[in-house]
């Protein structure tokens, strides 16, 4: 999109973001109906997704998440919006965090130690690090991709980081997160992106064969911070609890695939239980696991 292009969407963005929820909540449902019913966005990858993932399930269970699913998505996608302006009280009050989750980063805080979180594209993300930074007292840090369109790309990192949580370009994350040492922090890596083939950790999940990114196992044993594992859970429209537990508490301990398998074992139980939040349109599975004659 081009500069004019931009500026001309951005009036539209911010009216959208101010809207009262029920009324914004009705226009995520007429987007689901032009997404879904009319343009079919990603039809056949979500649908291929599901039945891969739940080979148990008949078709009309399948159908009914994948419905489910692009309802929950145009959600997500306005949701995301909204943090444009959403106020300090509502965020906390759309996302909060559970008693059990708080008293685990008054801990690591108080001892005076980062850690690293990782979770996956379910639930409410972005409100969770937006809720993170205005509960919690370590620094938060959330590692993302730059976009290629400059304008969006500034445009996102701004409503990232509008309650105090600060980014790390995916590339520079380990130089960043060795500079920061110094400081008490906590470094949020979405666990379920799409490595290269080459190098990556293979496992199964969700009943399939799946690459998983080593650097967040890499980094935690090297830097031996504390693993947490993050769960954004939707407790209804507008509504999310943010639960988490101990994962690793000594990384440099652990064996090689270790970490990377709790993370990916305990999302796909996070999937199982809601699926309907999760990313379906992501496509995870574009890569296939080489056979030892392919080598």
């Amino acid at each position: 999109m081009s500069s004019i292009g931009f500026y001309i969407t951005l009036p539209f963005l911010y009216l959208i973001s101010i809207l009262p929820f029920p009324t914004f909540y009705l226009v995520s449902d007429g987007v689901y109906f032009l997404l879904y019913r009319v343009i079919g966005y990603r039809k056949k990858v979500v649908y291929e997704n599901l039945k891969n993932s739940f080979p148990e399930k008949t078709h009309e269970e399948l159908k009914l998440i994948e419905k489910k699913f692009y309802q929950y998505l145009c959600d997500l996608f306005l949701e995301t919006l909204k943090t444009l302006t959403i106020s300090k009280e509502e965020a906390i009050k759309r996302c909060s965090f559970n008693e059990n989750t708080k008293t685990i980063f008054k801990e690591l805080n108080d001892e005076k130690k980062s850690c690293i979180l990782v979770m996956g594209h379910f639930g409410n993300w972005e409100w969770a690090g937006n809720s993170f930074s205005l509960i919690n007292p370590q620094q938060l840090y959330v590692i993302y991709h730059p976009l290629s369109n400059k304008h969006f790309d500034k445009l996102m990192y701004d409503m990232r980081s509008r309650f105090g949580t600060k980014l790390y370009a995916m590339k520079d994350t380990m130089r960043e997160m060795i500079k920061n040492r110094h400081e008490v922090n906590a470094t949020a890596f979405i666990a379920d992106q799409t490595p290269s083939p080459e190098g990556a950790y293979w496992t199964t999940f969700l009943n399939q064969d799946t690459p998983v990114f080593w650097g967040t196992e890499k980094i935690a044993q090297k830097l031996n911070y504390p693993v947490v594992y993050v769960t954004v859970n939707r407790i209804k429209r507008g509504y999310y609890e943010v639960n988490t537990e101990y994962l690793v508490k000594e990384p440099k301990n652990t064996q090689e695939g270790e970490i990377s398998e709790l993370h990916t074992k305990k999302l796909e139980k996070d999937i199982i239980a809601q699926p309907e939040i999760w990313l379906w349109s992501h496509r995870r599975w574009k890569h296939k696991r080489k056979k030892p004659s392919d080598i």
